[in-house]
């Protein structure tokens, strides 16, 4: 009876009852205190990253005009400080493909809008991108200076659009894509698109090197389904409101590991191609989000460190 009577408190408090959770080590209900703490270190980030953005563009609008890599090197800095300010750590496993001599085309699952700056920050390497973000404001402008490459995804347009890629490859350029195609809920990788493979086809294909980003702390604590809404944008989610409720938390932090290079004239099609660097990135994604060990020796980290935390 005892028992009985304290479930229906627990419940009015608002703290929902798991079977088999204690939820007093949910970090979704780790942080909830009284006061302005919270929304002031949403006010915080978001200021911290308008101030550094608005300079950042004059700066980059003069290198982009300028031969050599100023532009890549200046942007690459620019999502690295900004994801310091959204207070996300970068834990890093592995190494990028060296690009001497061949391009890399870098390939990663897709669940925020946060994956930008924190591959962006470690990654030397253009987006491709939806043509329909290049119409958003300040997000539109701030990634056409970061030299994104936009495609529209219609059929009628696919052979130029992989042109266009081509061209930015053979001018020296790496790429990142995100062939999902969408975001999801950070629970599991999307099927990959094998159309945005049509580049890595022919005698000159460059590297392909699949990426795993996986979320897993928050409040300094593991990260489990329940909590992954926090990090993870998908869906109708408005920006705005995804953004308010993710930069109340701290203790945030995400892995990115990177997976040993996989030449592509090995495969016979496309489609084989694109399973199978789905296969490797949804592998490693798989075992971050159970936080298993991946370490430098594993096969699927080669040649990799662990740095820790940014």
């Amino acid at each position: 009876m005892r028992e009985a009577s304290r479930r229906p408190r627990r419940l009015k408090a608002g703290r929902p009852v798991l079977a088999g959770q204690d939820v007093s080590y949910n970090p979704l209900f780790a942080e909830r205190k009284p006061g302005l703490l919270r929304p002031f270190r949403v006010v915080r980030r978001a200021s911290g990253i308008v101030l550094l953005t608005l300079p950042c563009m004059l700066v980059q609008a003069v290198f982009i005009v300028l031969p050599g890599r100023l532009k890549v090197m200046f942007a690459q800095l620019y999502w690295a400080i900004a994801c310091r300010l959204l207070g996300v750590g970068v834990r890093v496993i592995g190494a990028p493909a060296s690009t001497a001599g061949r391009p890399v085309i870098f390939v990663s699952n897709h669940s925020s809008w946060l994956d930008v700056p924190v591959l962006g920050g470690r990654i030397d390497a253009c987006f491709v991108s939806k043509d329909e973000v290049g119409q958003w404001p300040i997000v539109g402008t701030v990634a056409r200076l970061g030299r994104t490459i936009f495609v529209s995804r219609q059929r009628q347009a696919t052979g130029r659009e992989r042109d266009m890629m081509r061209e930015r490859l053979a001018a020296g350029d790496n790429l990142l894509l995100f062939p999902e195609g969408t975001t999801s809920d950070g629970s599991r990788v999307l099927p990959f698109r094998s159309s945005f493979f049509a580049i890595a086809e022919g005698p000159d294909a460059p590297l392909i090197q699949p990426i795993s980003v996986v979320y897993d702390r928050l409040s300094g604590l593991p990260t489990g389904r329940a909590c992954r809404p926090v990090f993870a944008w998908y869906g109708d989610m408005d920006l705005a409101s995804h953004f308010w409720r993710f930069a109340q938390y701290k203790g945030l932090r995400v892995t990115v590991l990177l997976h040993t290079p996989i030449d592509p004239t090995r495969f016979a099609s496309r489609k084989a191609l694109s399973h199978a660097v789905w296969q490797t990135v949804a592998d490693g994604a798989s075992r971050l989000r159970q936080n298993r060990p991946v370490l430098a020796e594993d096969p699927m980290a080669q040649g990799g460190v662990e740095p820790g935390y940014a």
